[in-house]
């Protein structure tokens, strides 16, 4: 008896016009400044969730960081506070900060485009509670790189976080959503939130998993529950709603984070695909954004 041809989710062809953006907002991983040492994605990260426990809606804080993150596509490290830290009045900062988030998004979706720009009317210097401690430990988690059986690691220079990965993904998954008719809300805080066990245990990329057997599911399982029981107990709840998304591709939000996720990592090396349940689906991806493999 045959094998069933399994249906793969449809991916809109209009995901190419945003590839080169998303490309854009990756470099955010690896522009530094004195002041933002671990790069611009890290300090986003940091500040993401510093708002979400000090409970901030995540829907607002969705729109605001995407906002910031297009800004600094064109501005690089000058972000809000750099700009007032120069002498820049309050109007003046967001007038700047909104002439670079005009000069980046011709390609964003025009109904998303306006809620962005309202969004970005509202930033100002955030001043509220501490980042959770696990935070910082994805800041300073490396991701492994692409690995193989039998072939020798690849490094990427300068390596990139989980927290920056997280966060690019975070930002595009509220970029494409439009093109899937998704709320954007779900996919960011899911982003923001997929790899937390990393914050405990180091990553050996697919295949050092893969080494793992039956030991890596239920262990993954476990210290993701570990990490969001550190959170507030609302929070923990929104973030493991949010998450019911990353295991398949049935829904909207689903298929916009694994978009989102898939342009992210093999914009960064085409050797982050590998063999697994998303696999069809990443490739399907990839053919949408005109990009094979």
């Amino acid at each position: 008896m045959e094998n069933p041809v399994l249906e793969v989710a449809p991916v809109p062809n209009r995901l190419a016009e945003l590839r080169s953006l998303v490309s854009e907002l990756m470099a955010l991983k690896r522009v530094r400044t004195p002041d933002l040492p671990d790069g611009l994605a890290a300090h986003g990260f940091r500040r993401a969730w510093a708002a979400l426990v000090s409970g901030e809606a995540p829907a607002t804080l969705a729109l605001r960081e995407t906002a910031l993150a297009l800004s600094a596509v064109r501005l690089g490290g000058m972000d809000f506070d750099a700009l007032r830290r120069a002498g820049l009045s309050l109007e003046q900062t967001l007038e700047v900060l909104r002439r670079g988030f005009e000069a980046a998004t011709a390609p964003v979706d025009a109904g998303l485009r306006e809620q962005l720009r309202t969004a970005l009317a509202g930033a100002s210097t955030w001043v509220g509670a501490e980042p959770p401690a696990f935070v910082e430990r994805l800041v300073r988690q490396p991701r492994a790189g692409p690995t193989r059986a039998n072939k020798q690691r690849v490094v990427l220079l300068p390596a990139e976080s989980h927290a920056d990965h997280c966060y690019v993904v975070a930002v595009a998954s509220v970029l494409v959503s439009p093109l899937f008719e998704a709320d954007p809300t779900g996919p960011f805080v899911a982003a923001l939130s997929h790899h937390v066990f990393n914050a405990v245990l180091p990553d050996a990329g697919s295949h050092g998993n893969r080494l793992l057997g039956e030991h890596l599911a239920p262990l993954m399982a476990r210290l993701t529950e570990q990490v969001l029981d550190t959170l507030p107990s609302e929070l923990a709840h929104r973030v493991r709603e949010a998450r019911r998304i990353l295991p398949h591709t049935d829904t909207p939000e689903a298929r916009a984070f694994h978009a989102a996720d898939t342009l992210d990592r093999v914009l960064e090396d085409p050797e982050f695909i590998h063999d697994g349940p998303m696999r069809a689906y990443e490739n399907a991806v990839l053919a949408a954004a005109g990009l094979s493999h």
